[in-house]
């Protein structure tokens, strides 16, 4: 009970002190097998424990005032795991998505579910919960939670540049038009909102970023913020301590630009 006082306490001392909240957050959550390994239980135990602190994160992105947050649910290099942990992901991403789009907070607080990555790598019955899920809240924008699915950076540039390439070669643009601007129109179409990352966080102690979101992330020049704990155990102050890194960002900006 005290440790549970004297925590929230130090996030409000810390929430104080985020003068700047990111309008969009990716979260690259690692740490699930480790957590399972550390306790002694199935590495599906410690994936499912991962996808109820998402949960939770989720809601504090509501009481933040977060309107983007981009899951690294799912990336094209997991393949290379085993099929059982492989197929046990994919049932919880179904059981959790065919649970979420029903969610009565997810109407009430308006949020759009989105999913980025090469959705013909994913089995029909995930594909199918991913777009029913999509269209059954295409229609609300006060906040976003954005799935990474079959996702990596590379692979999303190779698609988005021959993408662009076979445009061109239709005669829909020239290759005066390509800029910027234009790649990152292009980079997930007109029915995906994403826009440029603000912060990413990374759980697990690792210090990388693992080729994720690499135009809207690094192209943008995102703040990084890496913590030791394990997904599961990610708290509402480690979002936090993330969310004053890039608010201490921001403020150094605005002294640089005076």
């Amino acid at each position: 009970m005290i440790r549970w006082f004297i925590e929230h306490i130090y996030e409000y001392f810390v929430f104080k002190q985020c003068l700047h909240i990111p309008r969009h957050i990716a979260i690259i959550q690692d740490g699930n097998r480790r957590f399972a390994k550390k306790r002694g239980i199935a590495t599906a135990s410690g994936h499912r424990a991962g996808a109820d602190r998402t949960e939770e994160v989720l809601e504090w992105a509501q009481e933040l005032g977060i309107h983007h947050i981009t899951l690294y649910t799912f990336s094209t290099e997991n393949f290379n795991r085993t099929d059982e942990e492989i197929q046990n992901l994919f049932r919880l991403f179904k059981e959790k998505l065919d649970r979420i789009y029903l969610d009565e907070r997810v109407h009430k607080y308006g949020i759009r579910i989105q999913m980025i990555g090469d959705r013909e790598m994913l089995p029909e019955n995930l594909r199918n919960a991913v777009e029913q899920a999509e269209t059954a809240t295409a229609h609300y924008d006060n906040f976003y939670l954005n799935m990474a699915l079959a996702y990596g950076g590379r692979n999303e540039m190779l698609r988005t540049t021959a993408k662009i390439l076979d445009d061109v070669r239709k005669n829909k643009i020239s290759r005066d038009d390509i800029t910027p601007a234009l790649f990152e129109e292009n980079l997930y179409g007109n029915n995906i909102t994403l826009p440029p990352v603000d912060l990413i966080i990374r759980t697990g102690n690792e210090y990388r970023t693992s080729n994720f979101l690499p135009w809207l992330a690094n192209g943008h020049e995102s703040a990084v913020y890496f913590c030791a704990p394990y997904w599961p155990n990610f708290r509402k102050l480690d979002m936090l301590r993330a969310i004053r890194v890039y608010s201490e960002r921001q403020e150094m900006k605005k002294r640089i630009s005076c």
